[in-house]
């Protein structure tokens, strides 16, 4: 008989203590996941939080290149995913072997990869990035410097346009949710609550535009491109009252219970990542009960992943 959503938590609450664990939830995690969660953030918080916990064990609560990414930077650690078939659409869009390939036709290059990659990638990259701190990242190499920027093109092109980068080469890749979110879908929405302000992530498929807009005066202030953190930290400060969302759903749950006096509305209702969603309550308590699935990485692909993530870190 499945333990009611309750005593699953009280159940979690118990075996966390229990095993010296931590969990770590993503913002996109459903809200059951987030809220018996210890730490919820973004990519990059979520990364510089795994490093500094003291705990034995990390259920981490998002996709597996995540995973990946705390088990490089904690190899003394146990690192624990609910269910291995939370992957990343974007993160598929490029493997060693085409990175291989493509370092060759650039030799010189600085490979620039964002964090949804994985352990492989990492380790073939010269600096992670996310969205959140990628324009620091370009920034930091030397003008003259070829840069590789893989894999999300809409978060390259964005990087490319802030940092006025002429040499740098963005991979095709693509979230599949973000590049979902499109310029008719912001204009729509935009039309329906003209006072509202506009958190737009970088990775979706509307940012160029977007960009035009803000740099010609269409969009004024009320548009912002932002990373998930860098929305939660704009609605705590801003001084409105109603916001329009560009990114996956699960972040409206956070926002929601931080900001509970303010609005907050999707851009698309469905801009929902199913391998997100693959995480419930009861996968959590299976994994911190039985020690399910072990994520690990060989120590020749982790030592080089693991100096990539190091200057990013340094960064921030």
């Amino acid at each position: 008989m499945l333990q009611s959503a309750l005593g699953i938590e009280e159940s979690i609450t118990r075996l966390k203590k229990e095993k010296k664990a931590v969990i770590l939830a993503h913002n996109y995690q459903i809200p059951e996941v987030q809220e018996i969660a210890d730490f919820v953030g973004d990519s990059l918080a979520l990364s510089q939080t795994a490093a500094e916990t003291t705990a034995n064990t990390i259920i981490f609560c998002g996709v597996h290149f995540m995973a990946e990414t705390a088990a490089i930077i904690c190899p003394e650690k146990r690192v624990l995913i609910p269910d291995l078939e939370a992957g990343c659409s974007l993160a598929s869009s490029i493997n060693a072997a085409e990175l291989n390939s493509w370092i060759t036709e650039h030799p010189n290059a600085v490979v620039v990869s964002y964090i949804n990659t994985t352990a492989e990638v990492k380790s073939l990259s010269d600096y992670c990035c996310t969205s959140s701190n990628a324009v620091r990242v370009v920034n930091s190499i030397p003008a003259d410097k070829e840069i590789l920027f893989l894999p999300d093109m809409f978060l390259g092109s964005y990087v490319a346009e802030i940092t006025k980068r002429k040499n740098m080469f963005v991979w095709p890749g693509e979230c599949h949710v973000h590049a979902g979110i499109r310029t008719q879908d912001i204009n729509a929405m935009l039309e329906m609550y003209n006072s509202a302000e506009l958190l737009v992530h970088p990775e979706c498929g509307c940012t160029s535009s977007t960009l035009y807009d803000i740099s010609s005066g269409q969009l004024l202030k009320k548009a912002h491109i932002l990373s998930t953190e860098g929305m939660m930290k704009h609605a705590r400060n801003s001084d409105a009252r109603q916001f329009l969302v560009a990114t996956e759903t699960g972040i409206l749950h956070r926002m929601k219970k931080e900001n509970k006096s303010k609005e907050f509305i999707p851009i698309k209702e469905d801009a929902i990542c199913k391998y997100m969603k693959k995480i419930t309550l009861e996968k959590v308590y299976d994994s911190i009960c039985n020690d399910v699935y072990e994520v690990k990485v060989p120590k020749r692909v982790a030592d080089k992943a693991r100096l990539a993530i190091q200057r990013m870190m340094d960064l921030t």
